[in-house]
Order: structure tokens, then sequence, then C-alpha cells
């Protein structure tokens, strides 16, 4: 069966399997090759040392064989080589004691029985195709010609026997290395296992204790990756409680008033008389004031439970030019309070959504604060924001907790807003990889600093779709 066949999308069978399994695999594989390799070189390296060492014997009995074998045929058996065949010859006629059992007829060695060449070694087959020969000539000048033939019966047996000795062993050899193997691949994987089964148990109680580390190796360092993302996550999930918690306690209050508010007006519509003009228009703006609030209010929880990087057009954003435009829109807002506006060039490549918002965060958090006839004073130089207005200013023990959600002093706690504003400063500052701070302006009010990367110019890309 192909591949293909498996019910894989893409043919990968090997990956249903353990990864012990595979180790196993892997290993045998490995050794198996090793010992085929070192086997297929030791019986080529035998083979080529025997027959060297045939062939050097065989020329030398050739060449110190006594003469008188060219006068009368000797038995090979007396000679101590009963598994060879000996002739001399004289002016080519051929002095033996027996018919050879293999054909030279063609051979290379007529050409050292007629004088042309001196020495001649191959390999013939027996007549019958039983056997193999290795047939030596060698001229030994005078007209004579000593030709040995010797039987390679013995060294095939040898070759055999070694054969299957190798055989034997390497397979014991690979059996073992493929047991080795799966004992290591066990023990190996045994931190896995444990550290597979702590995550599984963690998604199952939804439990984000750590894990434990054992050691310093690669699953130690795994482990210790796992305890990051964990600890990351439950700052998320503890993220998400405080602002579920903190948003249902500032939507508690709106609704609370609204609903009184607009229980009120049934019940003076349904009675017999009517509230007066000037009574039903107040309490009217005062359900649409508090109608306002809760739609800022919930538009900034969504802006804030945008907790993740930006993924929208995030393009070259003229800074200067978004300062003007918020201040004209917050000065319909604040009719008593003046913006004093100086800005040089800068332009911020980022979302230009989330910018403006925080640009216009800062300056409505400004003109709140300043009294009626006032002044907001904003200066925007080589990519620093400075908003300084001149209100009671930020108390020292307010500061550090001015960019938290839902934080609010107790001076502002009878003023409208979330306390959500300058906390999506902060968080737009920080997707932007800009910083905000708040300190104390010359005139004793608040000043609110917020720096954002960028340059003068317009860069040469200035869109992209994340």
């Amino acid at each position: 069966m192909s591949p293909l066949d498996t019910g894989e999308p893409d043919g990968r069978w090997h990956y249903r399997r353990s990864l012990a399994s595979r180790v196993t695999m892997l290993t045998t594989i490995a050794v198996g090759v090793t010992v085929a390799f070192l086997a297929c070189g030791v019986y080529v390296t035998v083979r080529m040392q025997l027959q060297a060492a045939v062939d050097n014997q065989l020329v030398e009995r050739a060449q110190s064989a006594p003469t008188a074998l060219c006068d009368t045929p000797v038995p090979s058996e007396y000679l101590g080589a009963a598994d060879s065949w000996i002739v001399c010859f004289t002016d080519a006629i051929a002095v033996t004691d027996r018919v050879p059992e293999f054909d030279m007829s063609g051979g290379p060695e007529l050409d050292v029985i007629n004088g042309s060449a001196q020495k001649s070694v191959r390999t013939v087959r027996s007549t019958d195709g039983k056997s193999e020969w290795r047939v030596v000539a060698v001229n030994r000048g005078g007209g004579q010609t000593m030709l040995i033939a010797q039987s390679l019966d013995t060294q095939e047996s040898v070759l055999r026997r070694l054969g299957i000795v190798m055989f034997l062993f390497g397979t014991a050899g690979v059996i073992a290395a493929g047991m080795a193997g799966w004992a290591v691949a066990q023990g190996g994987l045994r931190p896995v296992r444990r550290l597979t089964a702590a995550v599984e148990e963690i998604a199952r109680t939804e439990d984000l204790r750590s894990l434990p580390v054992e050691g310093d190796d690669e699953i130690a360092r795994l482990a210790t990756a796992f305890n990051q993302m964990l600890a990351a996550l439950e700052a998320s999930r503890e993220r998400q409680r405080q602002l579920v918690a903190d948003a249902g306690h500032e939507l508690r209050t709106p609704l609370t008033s609204l609903r009184t508010n607009l229980d009120l007006l049934s019940q003076v519509d349904s009675a017999e008389g009517a509230l007066p003009p000037g009574a039903r228009e107040e309490l009217l703006n005062d359900v649409r004031a508090q109608i306002e609030e809760l739609t800022n209010l919930i538009g900034d929880l969504v802006e804030l439970a945008r907790d993740e990087p930006l993924t929208h057009v995030v393009e070259a954003v003229d800074l200067a030019d978004m300062v003007d435009q918020a201040a004209a829109r917050v000065r319909r807002r604040a009719l008593t309070v003046t913006f004093d506006l100086q800005c040089d060039p800068w332009f911020v490549v980022g979302e230009s959504s989330s910018l403006e918002r925080a640009v216009t965060n800062l300056l409505d958090n400004a003109a709140k604060w300043s009294p009626a006839g006032g002044t907001v004073t904003v200066r925007l130089t080589d990519g620093t924001l400075t908003v300084d207005d001149e209100g009671p200013g930020i108390a020292e023990e307010d500061l550090p907790h001015i960019f938290d959600r839902f934080y609010r002093s107790q001076e502002s706690r009878a003023m409208p807003g979330s306390g959500l504003g300058l906390a999506i400063v902060r968080q737009v500052a920080d997707r932007h990889a800009g910083t905000v701070e708040a300190g104390r302006s010359e005139s004793g009010g608040a000043r609110l600093v917020l720096r954002l990367p960028g340059s003068p110019v317009v860069p040469s890309s200035s869109v992209h779709v994340l």
C-alpha cells in the first residue's frame, strides 16, 4: 500500500508512531547500515588478501618448481598440492600427469607459452561449471613455461564461513542496538512524559501552578518555557478578572442613576400632574449625560480589552496634524478653555485610530482639570508631546497610579469620567514602543508627556496591513 493510502493528508505515515519507536527504529537502521558497510568492507578486504596470497604462492611455486617436471610428469600430490594442476611446457609441448579441468584455449597462457608475455594470472571456471581455478603461467626462459592452476574451493569455503559469522554477529549487533535504542528512548523520554502529564492536568483542571523543573537540560528549558507561558496566562487571566470586576463596579453607578431617572419620568408621566418644563428638561439632560457616560465607558472598555498587538492598518501618521484635529474637537466640548498649540512635524508609524484616541484623551483630561478661562499648553517637539494644564495638579500619592485602570483620585470622583482615559494612553504608548509619564507643570498644574518613536519626515514605506 502506498503512503497516500494510509489516510494521512500528506502521506506522512511515520508521524503516527511514537517518538520512542521512531528513535528505536532510526537507531536500529543506523547501526544496521553501519554494520552492513563494515561487513562488506571486511569481506572484500579478506577476499582480496586471500586472492593476493594465492597469487603470490602460485607465482613463487611456478618460478621455483624443479626442471625435472619438464622431463617426466610428476603427480601434483607428490609436490604437496593435491588441489593443484601442474604442467610444464617445453617448446610449447606439455608435460603433465592429467588432463586439466578447464579450457585454456585462447587464454593469456598461450601468450606466455609463445614467449610474447612473461607472466599471466587469471581465474577460470571448470568445464562442468562447479568450481573456479586460479591459473598462473610463468615463462622461465629456455623455452620452458611453468603453468600451475589451483582450485579456489577452499578459499570460497573460508569466505562463506566468514560471511555466515559476520551475518550472525551483525544481526546480533543490530538487535542489541535496537534494544539499547529502545531503553535509551524510554529513559530519555521519561521527563517528557511527566511534563506532558503535567500539562494535560493543567488543561483539564485549569490550575496554572508552575511545573517542577529538574536539571538544566533541554527538558528543563522546555519546562521553564511552559512556566513562563503559564505565568503570562495567569497574568492575562488576572487582568481580565480585574477588568470585569472594575467594569461591573463602574457600570453600576450610571446604570442605577439612569434607571432611577427613567423610573421617575415614568411615574410622573403616569400621575395626574406633570413636571414643570424646566425640571423635565433638566431630568432629560441628566439622562442624556448618563447615556453618553455609559457610551464612553463601554468604548473605553472595548479599547482596553484589545490586549493584543496591532492587527489593523499601520501607516505613517502625521502626529502634528492629529494634535490640531484633536484640539479642535476638544475645544467644542470645553468652550471656556484656551489651547496654546506649537507642534513641529513628526511622523509615527502606527495605528491612526489608537493614536488619535490617546491624544484626544490627553487633551480631554487637561481640559477637564483646567479652570474656566484657563489655558492648556500643548507642545510637540522631536516626538515628545507635552500637555500642561492650569488645574490643581496631581498629588504625589496619586502619581504612581495615575495610568492604572479605573483609578480615580479623591478630587476626581465627583467629576464625570470612568478613570480609563489615561490607561488607554499608556496602552497605546506601549503598543507603539513609546512611553508616557505624569508630573507637575511650571504653573503648578498637571503635565503629561507622551513620547513616540518616529521621524520628522514621512517614512518611505508608510502603509502596512497586519
